[in-house]
């Protein structure tokens, strides 16, 4: 006779799905993958290990982390700062969209991605490629993202690429932990304390979209931008993958984001799709929009047009 009582499901924790990763990678392979985040696992602290997934964490129980990871910045990089935690706004879906026909591959976008999520100065990182390729051709398997030259190039167009935001995203599909989902509004999130840098997500993401900690980031002091979210521009710890975010911190209290205000030449448009009067979804109702790679299924909410 069958025995129908009940039989618990192991609790997978970070703990669990490191270990069961090294036993599917093998030894080797895994030590290799994981050696950054053998740096990381020395300098945590028990609190910050066991601390409890970011969608099981009590209003209270997030007050008390946004607390300790104010403490632990002023700490590390002498810099006051307010982490927040906004949530989604009701009825919104963010979406965003470039004009190729202006869009001159300043790079500004990339620099304000840069000081505003407080990535490592060395590294120079950003959450933005913007690519150069030859007019009248997509093949993004040449394009130029290290371009020095002045811009625009004779005979060049530019594509800023950056997370698509999908809807139907790879990368939280791969996560053995669920330390990566899309929001309500539409913006695919990390839990950095949550990581555990095995990089399933990075592979995952056919965009090139998501940026790996080598290191912990370097930031002077007067550098640090203070307004932080929790989910979004928090400085980063070592061995954790992160992404772009829409500025959320920003964006979810009804301002740009921080690319957008600084491009020069009025390229980007942000906004609420489902808001019908919004300049997001004139331009999607009236343009001859596109998304990248449309043949993957990964339903970009990411846009792009030429005006001619």
């Amino acid at each position: 006779m069958t025995d129908t009582k009940d039989v618990s499901l192991p609790v997978i924790t970070r703990r669990t799905a490191i270990k069961g990763a090294g036993a599917t990678l093998g030894v080797a392979a895994f030590l290799t993958a994981v050696s950054p985040l053998r740096h990381r696992l020395d300098d945590i602290s028990a609190e910050e290990f066991m601390q409890k997934h970011y969608k099981e964490l009590s209003a209270k129980e997030k007050v008390e982390v946004i607390a300790r990871l104010e403490e632990e910045t002023f700490d590390e990089y002498g810099a006051k700062v307010h982490i927040d935690d906004p949530a989604p706004i009701p009825g919104t879906k963010f979406v965003y969209a470039i004009n190729l026909s202006v869009c001159n591959g300043n790079g500004k976008c990339v620099e304000a991605c840069h000081r505003e999520n407080n990535h490592d100065r060395a590294t120079n990182q950003s959450y933005i490629r913007v690519l150069e390729l030859d007019k009248g051709s997509m093949g993004l398997g040449s394009a130029d993202s290290t371009y020095d030259h002045p811009v625009p190039a004779k005979d060049k167009f530019y594509m800023p690429v950056q997370c698509q935001q999908c809807d139907e995203p790879p990368c939280t599909d791969v996560c053995p932990v669920e330390a990566t989902w899309k929001e309500e509004d539409g913006i695919v999130v990390v839990d950095y304390n949550w990581c555990i840098g095995c990089r399933y997500c990075e592979a995952a993401c056919p965009y090139h979209a998501r940026r790996f900690n080598w290191k912990k980031p370097e930031i002077p002091a007067a550098e640090v931008n203070p307004d932080q979210g929790y989910l979004s521009n928090r400085i980063r710890p070592q061995g954790v993958v992160e992404k772009c975010h829409y500025c959320l911190h920003r964006t979810r209290k009804g301002r740009l984001p921080a690319c957008l205000e600084a491009c020069p030449t009025g390229a980007r448009v942000f906004g609420n799709i489902l808001d019908p009067d919004s300049e997001i979804r004139w331009l999607l109702d009236n343009k001859r929009v596109f998304v990248l790679k449309e043949e993957l299924g990964t339903k970009p909410a990411f846009f792009y047009f030429f005006d001619k």
